[in-house]
């Protein structure tokens, strides 16, 4: 009888798939008929030979064999089929009419999942084959599920392992084995293991070893091993205790697994976080954590902690000029150099300080970068202030040696400010700022040396904090006023104009301008303070111009960061059309020392101010070391003669030389000219007679309010009560001016 093949495709769905193989027709039939009845889908076949055809392109659930078949019997069907790929765990039931120990034994040697002795017991075959089929699919999942863990713990670089308690070597899974690069089959020694450790490390691991065990603790630990192959990699190592019923230890399980890795991009995250990407300096945050411990070790061993702020002085200039790049290059140089400077040590774990002793402090000791171009160093023991102070001297050497950045030799000076614990601090906060207070004090005294920090210093560094505060809220309290200083052409007696100079009233006390001008400089609330002076000197004008016809201009003095300002011409403009006063009506004010300083970037403010009518006076002129050539090119209305020449006219010979100069270049220009500083009459009349009509000083009247400034023309000025009224030119006085000089000594003849 021809077997009949049912495809697996046809089998109804959820019906098991069932290889039948008897040479016995009738046997055949009848257990078909019987399995099929029983939710099977059988296919048959009637010879071990014609079995294996089948198997050739289908798969079914389970196959049944007959033992005792002429040619392939059932026996070497089994073998044969065992060696087919992907059959090697299909479950084969084996039917023998034998019921003896030697039948069964070889079923099992040729493959056999399970023997059924033949019968008429239907659903007792029907049974055994549901459970074979039950155990070969619980099987199948343990399968993938191992598979999955091993594929698992590969990608996880991990492997187990097992070791009793009276067993040489543990005993590793393959992939244990395949962590630590050996292959399947290997045996990894526990000596061999030994010997994959560092020679330094040994020791402590056999020791944690020991301890683990005598308290029966689970084994966490990294270890660092050198393969086979050469490669350095950090394997972690876990393990768990296991106990019999007795309750005593006999042995540990546990994993292994390769976190080397894991461990590099914890350090670099660490690194990170701690050191500065630039340089490699320990960073702000290492920096404190340092401190905090040194501190920690000052105070139980009662010790002095140092702590030096190290600002470098023209980083900005070099910077701006020769650009970030070459910036970056010469803060990396100065970090090699700083570094060198003390006992530099890069990392510090607390771990490890605890492990050195009583002064292992000292392994703290670093030059860190704080941010921009500010150092720290940290002297964690140190016997006075002297010690500190070498140091700071060595910074300040090596400071001074040109570095070469940007292929170009740059020369770079530091500020250093030292602090002292616990003289001058408790924490590290105390002591950062009392270092910055210290090295501010450098920076105004000229830069380039070392300051110990005294209080002194913190009362004026918390003076100057207050007044910039105070001076932040000046103008929305309305606490800053305009005094005003006429200037006076002295032929006509009468006033030509006049300069508008701030003053702040603070508490009721006028401030010195000495004292807030330049922290507004500094801070740059100089920009809001010169907008606002424009804006009231406008007003002040239109004031005037009401109550007595004043048509002259107000000069306000401006910073030369002020012309840089594209909406100066903009703002001036807003000003005067608000208080509908003309362009003219302002007068700005530029020193020439700062008119230089900028000039590229001032020009074309100037021009355009000029275009509106705005003029343009020159303050404190013969006191800068500059061209002169600008005053041909640009748009300037007037030349000030600075109050340093005017001092000693009438009694040296150089001041008249230098003021008669001024005077012909302006002329010469068509420019005109005023003095300052005019106190009394003697320089008065050397003006006048060098040619010089107009001037402004105490012998006039001193800076003022504007109502006072109208008293005093009303009082003084037109009454003609004046001391100085009527002097320009008189021949007594000019007399008795020539006599005095002539005791002084020789005069140059000024000219016409």
């Amino acid at each position: 009888m021809n077997p009949s093949v049912a495809s697996g495709d046809d089998d109804p769905l959820g019906q098991p798939r069932v290889l039948l193989v008897d040479d016995d027709e009738v046997n055949l039939l009848l257990t078909s008929i019987a399995l099929r009845e029983r939710g099977f889908s059988i296919t048959e076949a009637t010879s071990g030979e014609r079995a294996i055809q089948v198997l050739a392109d289908w798969l079914p659930d389970v196959v049944v064999l007959d033992a005792l078949m002429p040619g392939m019997d059932g026996f070497q069907t089994c073998r044969e089929l065992r060696a087919l790929p992907g059959f090697e765990s299909l479950p084969v039931l084996m039917l023998t009419g034998l019921d003896d120990d030697a039948s069964i034994n070889r079923a099992y040697e040729a493959g056999a999942t399970d023997f059924f002795v033949k019968s008429t017991q239907w659903s007792l075959l029907a049974g055994r084959l549901r459970y074979l089929l039950r155990s070969s699919r619980t099987r199948l999942e343990l399968e993938r599920s191992k598979s999955k863990l091993a594929r698992a713990q590969d990608l996880a670089r991990m492997g187990s392992f097992d070791w009793r308690r009276f067993q040489g070597s543990p005993i590793f899974s393959v992939e244990g084995l395949r962590v630590f690069g050996l292959g399947p089959g290997a045996r990894l020694e526990f000596r061999q293991l030994l010997r994959m450790l560092p020679p330094e490390d040994r020791a402590g691991f056999v020791t944690v070893l020991h301890d683990v065990m005598g308290h029966s603790s689970v084994l966490a630990t990294d270890i660092p091993v050198t393969l086979a192959d050469g490669r350095q990699r950090i394997i972690h190592t876990e393990a768990e205790p296991e106990f019999n019923e007795h309750g005593n230890l006999v042995g540990y399980t546990g994993i292994v697994q390769d976190v080397t890795d894991r461990r590099m991009a914890e350090d670099k995250i660490r690194h990170l976080a701690n050191f500065d990407a630039l340089t490699g300096l320990p960073n702000r945050r290492q920096l404190i954590w340092r401190t905090e411990r040194a501190l920690e070790y000052a105070r139980r061993l009662n010790h002095q902690v140092s702590l030096l702020l190290i600002d470098l002085d023209r980083f900005k200039v070099i910077n701006d000029t020769l650009g970030h790049g070459a910036g970056d290059e010469l803060l990396m140089e100065v970090a090699r150099r700083l570094r060198s400077c003390v006992r530099h040590s890069d990392q510090v774990m607390e771990s490890s300080l605890e492990a050195m002793g009583s002064r292992s402090h000292r392994t703290l000791e670093a030059v860190g970068r704080l941010g921009g171009d500010e150092f720290i160093a940290l002297l964690p023991e140190v016997a006075d202030e002297r010690d500190a102070e070498r140091v700071a001297v060595r910074i300040l050497d090596l400071m001074r040696e040109p570095i070469f950045v940007g292929g170009q030799e740059c020369f770079v000076t530091a500020s250093v400010g030292i602090a002292m614990f616990p003289r001058d601090g408790l924490s590290v906060a105390d002591l950062m700022r009392n270092s910055d207070v210290a090295m501010y004090s450098v920076k105004a005294q000229g830069r380039n040396a070392a300051s110990v920090y005294k209080p002194a210093l913190a009362g004026k560094g918390r003076e100057k904090l207050e007044l910039e505060s105070a001076l932040h809220k000046a103008i929305e309290r309305n606490e800053l006023v305009l005094h005003y200083q006429p200037k006076i052409d002295v032929r006509a007696a009468k006033m030509v104009g006049a300069e508008a100079l701030m003053r702040w009233q603070r508490n009721g006390v006028l401030v010195p301008p000495a004292d807030f001008i330049p922290l507004a400089e500094e801070t740059g609330l100089i920009i809001p303070l010169s907008e606002w002076a424009i804006r009231e000197a406008a007003r002040q004008a239109r004031v005037w111009q009401d109550n007595f016809g004043f048509s002259d201009s107000i000069a306000v003095n401006l910073p030369n960061r002020l012309f840089e300002r594209t909406d100066l011409v903009e703002h001036i403009h807003q000003a005067v059309t608000t208080y509908g006063v003309a362009h003219h009506a302002i007068e700005l004010e530029i020193t020439e020392t700062g008119l230089m300083k900028d000039l590229q970037n001032v020009i074309p403010s100037l021009h355009r101010l000029n275009e509106i009518g705005v003029e343009i006076s020159i303050d404190d002129f013969g006191t800068g070391y500059s061209s002169l050539a600008y005053l041909t090119t640009l748009p300037i209305s007037e030349l000030k003669i600075d109050r340093s020449f005017v001092r000693d006219l009438g009694l040296t010979p150089q001041s008249s030389a230098v003021v008669t100069a001024i005077i012909a270049l302006a002329r010469s220009l068509g420019l005109r000219v005023i003095a300052e500083g005019v106190e009394n009459l003697r320089q008065m009349e050397v003006l006048h007679r060098l040619g010089c009509g107009v001037m402004q000083g105490f012998l006039f009247s001193k800076p003022q309010l504007p109502e006072d400034i109208e008293t005093w023309l009303q009082q003084t000025v037109l009454p003609k009560k004046a001391p100085w009224i009527g002097k320009a030119g008189d021949t007594e006085l000019a007399d008795a001016l020539r006599a005095a000089e002539a005791r002084s000594g020789p005069r140059a003849t000024p000219a016409a």
